[in-house]
């Protein structure tokens, strides 16, 4: 076993937080919590955890059942995280999804949170990352995650609304970036 690497640990860490953008999330996440009146925080968290650790080690083989390889998915992962940043940037709705009673782990935990651009991030970081430095950026992320879910009111008053919108706006930048690195990585350009 390699030992674990702080340069990694803090690249992964930021990547799967840019990617993840649990801060760019607080508005969608106040919306949830008023439509279903509750967000269970723990459940959330550890649906997540579950499904990015799980991605981590089943996904290549979950990739070879359907007959992708991990370029390709990193590639169209990589579009994916493309058309979420200019969502992030230009503040459009390309996707969009019908909400349903229980949120705490649809659509929050998965696709808000742990969704289709993690999932890629997760099999593209895998690629380049040690294993462990990886698990590291997943279990650090999962405890911001849980700790932005159980204050998200405290936070959109500490934020404000200029706050919100600012920060989403930064973090749309930064996944453009991760886009266009993944698919320059993948594709060999």
């Amino acid at each position: 076993m390699h030992p674990l690497i702080f340069k990694e640990v803090l690249s992964v860490t930021m990547i799967l937080f840019a990617i993840i953008d649990i801060l760019g999330a607080i508005p969608v996440i106040i919306q949830l919590r008023q439509r279903a009146g509750h967000i269970e925080s723990e459940k959330a968290s550890i649906a997540v955890l579950v499904l990015m650790i799980g991605f981590l080690f089943a996904g290549d083989e979950l990739l070879a059942v359907i007959g992708l390889d991990i370029s390709s998915f990193a590639i169209a992962g990589s579009i994916v995280i493309f058309i979420i940043a200019l969502e992030m940037i230009l503040g459009v709705t390309f996707f969009k999804e019908e909400m349903p009673q229980a949120v705490s782990i649809v659509p929050l935990a998965f696709p808000l949170i742990a969704g289709a651009g993690t999932m890629t991030t997760l099999l593209s970081l895998k690629s380049q990352y040690q294993t462990q430095n990886i698990l590291v950026g997943i279990v650090l992320n999962t405890l911001f995650v849980y700790l932005v879910l159980k204050n998200v009111q405290w936070l959109e008053k500490l934020f404000g609304k200029t706050g919100l919108h600012i920060l989403r706006k930064a973090f749309g930048v930064i996944l453009l970036a991760i886009a266009i690195k993944l698919f320059r990585s993948n594709s060999g350009l």
